[in-house]
């Protein structure tokens, strides 16, 4: 689990005045808060942080990421879409994956968007270039699947490549056709199922009268309508569909993406009616603010404007990033404001034992919902500076009884923006940031680099070893039926459990007779025999997901899997991690992996090293037989390979090699090492291959590298 009020803001400063050491910390930050962030939006609809802080955090991670590529991290929030899928639906695998958008905020934004593009194409800037526009819903992404002109299917985006089966409830939204005619025999729409604003209001009062739950905005009340186990629930709610994008299909609905639009308009969706062609970025920016113009008037949410490139045939060129394609982008509406006053500052300790302050505010309605909490982020933030000692909000501190600014775009924990001084309470004293751990006194430090002040007691401080429990057993890491955050900390409160090992040893200690567990508030003989009966079933694990579980610091769930693929078996990384230290080949193995940064491999070194983790961890591995990582399939030439790119590509631009390279199972590194397989050495290539020369790593040229993959 993520730690609870984590610092969802930067130190602010400025990127350009950021060194390699606080960028590292920087990088780190964000994928952890972010990694949160998506799972309480997309996979539990109760998100934490607002749309606009969640914008803020991932611009600053593309800037850092930008500015520092060799320190881009595998778990990077730009690597990220979605969450995993909720239990109680049946798991869909998405034919095309569901990706998210790159946002927005301006019009140099936009400019800069366009400029991209007609680099990456080869336009001039006089070279016409059309996008549709068109209004960004508010709403739950949607995939339905036609074949032979009958719904057959319908998915929700989950993680972007698994979505929950929702079928039954899609079929009881009266915007969602049945049956089309003259459709293509394969067809998969997609679009964003959204209720309106005098539907919502309705369905409260409804509910107000029945005593039941009632929704934060209209966008919480689609998401969990559509996601009702009983679909007889989802039908008696009032969810709309718009349709705009598609993914299979058995033949072209069009050409461009706006014949397309008009194409699923023909057949019967709901489109968007603001949906307009617009010929470069200033009559984008027009239709940008007709939109905002209107916005109040729609009737239904919307937080920004989508602009896509028209022609498809260019949108097929431009191709995709790990989880965005270059042809679109979101262009966001600015954040909400709202005044209140600060009641309390507290200090909560999250698995990684950082201190991280929240405010209890009194409640107030920001853009519609009312909000009582509020992250502070950090004690700099708090204190009125940056981590340079820099001055931020004029440098006007946070003080209990002050009257706050909050903004929020979304049902979410606002930001405090600022502070009103003249209604500042005159025995308001200065906030001290606590020194040490309120859970379990030990001293709370803060390393240099690092935004947060983190307890240093480990596992002896109840508050982090519950989290890591947490964590040990989320959905990503060993996802243990019957055992969830509710049970480990009875289990831990009940001292029965202090570590993952003790997990697998609970039936031996506890489960004779089934008496002690069954007699326990919630447990009865069925439940405990299933408990057992998961936690055994879970001692044949993935590689990837054991080294997740473990919580280590910036290892999130993308590295842990690429690590198992790079090293095969559990045996072989541990005894890889032993034997590392900050020089030998072990170390610059581990520094040779695409994506592994000097911050992440220090984490890794450090929690193999020999010690009390250590020792935990190879308590854990003694109950376990963990499987080797399953190797990607792929028949091509260089499957499995690492290529390294370097110098002038004339044929293509480097951002498209690295893209192909991977399609066919390729590894991109970004530096020559012993375990480069292929060097590609374009015009101006340099100290690269020198070194491939002297290690004997086999060059060649752009014509030999198409040469070589041909049509594979």
């Amino acid at each position: 689990m993520p730690d609870k009020g984590s610092n969802a803001h930067s130190d602010n400063s400025p990127v350009d005045q950021l060194n390699e050491t606080d960028a590292r910390a920087e990088l780190a930050r964000l994928a952890h808060i972010m990694a949160a962030a998506n799972s309480a939006y997309h996979r539990d609809d109760a998100p934490e942080i607002s749309d606009a802080d969640y914008d803020a955090l991932k611009a600053r991670n593309l800037e850092i990421e930008a500015r520092f590529p060799h320190l881009k991290r595998l778990d990077s929030p730009s690597e990220q879409v979605g969450a995993a899928p909720a239990e109680g639906f049946g798991k869909v695998t998405h034919t095309v994956r569901m990706l998210s958008l790159s946002n927005a905020f301006d019009a140099e934004d936009i400019a800069d968007f366009d400029d991209r593009i007609r680099r990456y194409l080869g336009l001039t800037a006089e070279a016409p270039l059309a996008y549709t526009s068109e209004p960004k819903i508010d709403g739950l992404s949607l995939s339905l699947r036609y074949e032979n002109g009958q719904l057959v299917q319908a998915a929700t985006r989950g993680d972007g490549a698994v979505g929950e089966n929702v079928t039954a409830n899609a079929r009881t939204i009266a915007d969602i056709p049945q049956a089309l005619t003259n459709a293509p025999e394969v067809l998969e729409v997609r679009g964003e199922v959204y209720m309106s604003h005098p539907d919502f209001e309705a369905l409260n009062a409804r509910q107000a009268e029945k005593s039941d739950k009632q929704f934060a905005n209209p966008r919480n009340a689609a998401a969990g309508s559509l996601r009702q186990l009983d679909a007889s629930i989802t039908k008696s709610r009032p969810l709309r569909f718009f349709a705009y994008a598609w993914a299979a299909l058995s033949e072209p609905l069009a050409d461009s993406q706006m014949g397309a639009i008009e194409r699923m308009a023909a057949l019967g969706f709901q489109t968007n009616p603001l949906t307009a062609l617009c010929d470069g970025p200033d009559a984008l920016l027009s239709h940008y603010a007709k939109i905002e113009q209107v916005r109040a008037t729609l009737g239904y949410d919307i937080d920004g404007v989508v602009y896509k490139v028209n022609d498809l045939g260019l949108q097929g060129r431009l191709g995709f990033r790990s989880t965005t394609p270059r042809w679109a982008i979101a262009h966001k509406f600015p954040a909400e404001l709202a005044w209140t006053r600060l009641e309390n500052i507290e200090i909560q300790v999250g698995r990684t034992g950082a201190l991280s302050p929240v405010a209890r505010l009194s409640p107030v309605t920001v853009g519609g919902v009312v909000v009582s909490n509020a992250t502070l982020h950090n004690e700099d933030y708090i204190a009125g500076r940056d981590s340079k000692g820099g001055d931020i909000r004029g440098g006007k501190d946070i003080r209990v009884g002050d009257w706050v600014q909050v903004y929020r775009a979304g049902d979410v924990i606002p930001k405090v923006a600022d502070v009103d001084l003249s209604k500042r309470p005159k025995d308001a004293e200065p906030f001290v940031f606590p020194l040490l751990c309120p859970e379990c006194q030990s001293e709370a430090i803060r390393e240099e680099g690092d935004a947060v002040r983190r307890c240093v007691g480990g596992l002896i401080c109840p508050a982090q070893a519950v989290e890591k429990l947490k964590h040990f057993v989320s959905r990503a890491a060993f996802d243990i039926e019957g055992l969830g955050a509710k049970q480990v900390e009875q289990f831990y409160r009940d001292d029965w459990i202090h570590e993952p090992a003790d997990i697998f040893t609970l039936k031996e200690r506890y489960g004779s007779g089934m008496q002690q567990l069954k007699n326990r508030e919630g447990w009865g003989e069925k439940s405990a025999n299933n408990l057992f009966q998961a936690i055994e079933d879970k001692r044949n694990i993935e590689f990837g997901r054991v080294l997740f579980s473990l919580g280590i610091r910036h290892v999130g769930e993308q590295a842990s899997n690429l690590l198992a693929r790079t090293y095969g078996g559990w045996s072989e990384f541990t005894e890889a991690m032993g034997g590392a230290s900050h020089e030998g080949p072990e170390w610059e193995r581990l520094l040779g992996i695409d994506g592994v940064g000097e911050v992440m491999a220090k984490s890794l070194v450090t929690a193999f090293a020999p010690g009390a983790e250590r020792d935990s961890i190879d308590r854990l591995a003694a109950h376990l037989a963990v499987q080797d990582a399953e190797q990607p399939q792929n028949d091509s030439p260089v499957a499995g390979k690492t290529v390294v790119f370097t110098g002038t590509l004339e044929k293509m631009t480097r951002a498209e090699a690295k893209a192909r390279a991977e399609s066919l199972g390729a590894k991109v590194s970004g530096s020559v090492s012993t375990k480069t397989d292929l060097l590609v050495a374009g015009p101006g290539a340099g100290s690269k291959a020198k070194k491939a020369t002297d290690l004997g790593v086999e060059t060649i040229d752009e014509d030999g590298w198409l040469t070589l993959i041909g049509d594979a």
